[in-house]
C-alpha cells in the first residue's frame, strides 16, 4: 500500500522528498507537476523552446506570404499600338508600353521582394535604402497605368458635362486650361510629367508638373486625372527634340470620358 508523502504546514511536499520519490519507483509522478525549483526551471526552459519554435514558424509564415504576394503586372491596352497614329506612332507605343513600362513593373516587383525580406528581418537600413527604387519604379507603374487610359483613338475635342464646368470655373475656359497645362508640361526640365489633378481639400482642379516618375498624389496630394508623359521615350522617335509639337499633338487623342470618370471617383 502506498504511503502519503509527508507535507509541510502549508500542505506542500518537500523538495527533497519529491526528488526521493522521483528516484524510486514507488510513486509514478510527472516532474512538471511538482512546484519545486527544479520543475520551475525545466518549465521555463520548455517555454523558451516553445517561443523559439513559434518565432521560427512566424518567420516562415511571413516568408511564405511574401512569396505568395500578388505581383504587379503590365496592364493590357484597350487599343492597338498603331491606333493613335498619326499623333503617336505605333513604334513609340510598342516600345513605350512593352519595354519601358514593363521594366518599371519588373523592377517594382524585385524591389518589393527585397523590401519584404528586409521587413521580415527588421533590417531598417535596407528598407530605407530601397525607398528611392520603390518611388521610381512604383511611380513609373502608377503613372503609365493612368496614361494609357487617358488616351483613346476616338479621343480629342473638348470634355463635356461636369468636367467642362469644373475647367471653366477653375481656369476660365478649356482653351486657357489647355494652354496652361501645355506650358507647364513643356517646361519640365529633363524628364517628367505634366498633370491635371483634383485637390480634394479645396474641391478644385490644379495643374502640376512632376520630375522623373514621381507619382502626383504621393508627392503633391493631388488626385491624378490627366497625365502627359514627357520622357523622351514617349516622343523622341517621332518628334525628335521638339517637345512642344508632341504636347500639341497629344491633345488630339485625350480620352475625356476617362478623365471625367476619374474626376467623379475623386470627388466621392
Amino acid at each position: 500500500m502506498l504511503q502519503t508523502p509527508p507535507r509541510d504546514d502549508n500542505g506542500t511536499i518537500d523538495c527533497a522528498v519529491k526528488l526521493k520519490l522521483l528516484s524510486s519507483r514507488a510513486v509514478t509522478v510527472c516532474l512538471w507537476c511538482l512546484p519545486c525549483p527544479v520543475s520551475t526551471t525545466m518549465n521555463m526552459l520548455c517555454r523558451v523552446g516553445q517561443i523559439r519554435r513559434c518565432a521560427a514558424s512566424l518567420s516562415q509564415t511571413i516568408s511564405q506570404l511574401s512569396a505568395a504576394r500578388q505581383k504587379h503586372t503590365l496592364p493590357d491596352l484597350t487599343y492597338d499600338y498603331g491606333a493613335l497614329e498619326p499623333h503617336i506612332s505605333a513604334e513609340i507605343m510598342q516600345l513605350h508600353h512593352s519595354k519601358h513600362h514593363a521594366t518599371y513593373v519588373n523592377n517594382l516587383n524585385v524591389t518589393e521582394e527585397k523590401y519584404q525580406e528586409a521587413l521580415a528581418k527588421g533590417d531598417v537600413t535596407t528598407q530605407v535604402a530601397l525607398q528611392p527604387a520603390l518611388k521610381f519604379n512604383g511611380g513609373g507603374h502608377i503613372n503609365h497605368t493612368i496614361f494609357w487610359t487617358n488616351l483613346s483613338p476616338s479621343g480629342g475635342g473638348e470634355p463635356q458635362g461636369e468636367l467642362m464646368e469644373a475647367i471653366k470655373r477653375d481656369f476660365g475656359s478649356f482653351q486657357k486650361m489647355k494652354e496652361k497645362m501645355s506650358a507647364a508640361t513643356v517646361a519640365v526640365q529633363g524628364s517628367g510629367w505634366g498633370w491635371l489633378g483634383y485637390d480634394k481639400e479645396s474641391g478644385r482642379l490644379r495643374i502640376a508638373a512632376c520630375a522623373n516618375q514621381d507619382p502626383l498624389q504621393g508627392t503633391t496630394g493631388l488626385i491624378p486625372l490627366l497625365g502627359i508623359d514627357v520622357w523622351e521615350h514617349a516622343y523622341y522617335l517621332q518628334y525628335k527634340n521638339v517637345r512642344p509639337d508632341y504636347v500639341k499633338a497629344i491633345w488630339n487623342v485625350i480620352n475625356w470620358e476617362n478623365v471625367t470618370e476619374r474626376l467623379q471617383i475623386a470627388k466621392k
